[in-house]
């Protein structure tokens, strides 16, 4: 294939252990994955774009082919600025891939030549979203089977700051 590289876009807000898994997947068969988190000026994140991307260079350390960072505006607009003519999605189902076949459409649209490459999620992280995370993790559930080890301190460490406002008592 020479120099492939792919970008893998997402909030990534924060990583889990289903976007680990296709990031691993995705370095196996790319030479180069560039994991893009996005900022959405809209959007207001659990975990601001610079604490989402060094938990992701954390995570990712032991994977020499990845590279993080952050972008915003259109996901079109940043694959032709850098050249890159694959995105990689995870899909843990039908209404995933619903979406991103519809995303994907789009993106073709704005990038002509720009291809998606779905990768179905595993079936041990099918089912671990972000938000999954993040409601487990205000409620102080065990988030070790959910996110990588590299990053859960700093996930405790930003939801010992937020008041519990659902304890009873």
């Amino acid at each position: 294939m020479g120099n492939s590289r792919c970008l893998y876009p997402g909030s990534f807000d924060p990583v889990t252990r289903g976007h680990m898994d296709i990031i691993r997947r995705a370095a196996r068969m790319f030479d180069e994955v560039v994991v893009g988190v996005l900022h959405n000026p809209e959007k207001q994140g659990c975990f601001p774009v610079p604490k989402r991307v060094e938990m992701l260079e954390k995570a990712c350390r032991a994977i020499p082919n990845v590279r993080v960072i952050s972008y915003g505006g259109l996901l079109a607009r940043c694959t032709k600025e850098m050249g890159i003519s694959v995105v990689v999605r995870g899909v843990r189902g039908v209404a995933d891939l619903e979406s991103e076949t519809a995303m994907a459409r789009i993106n073709g649209q704005l990038n002509p030549g720009l291809e998606t490459v779905f990768l179905p999620a595993s079936p041990e992280t099918n089912e671990i979203s972000a938000s999954m995370v993040r409601q487990l993790a205000s409620f102080g559930a065990d988030l070790a089977p959910y996110v990588p080890e590299q990053v859960l301190p700093d996930i405790l460490a930003a939801f010992e700051r937020i008041p519990e406002m659902n304890k009873e008592g």
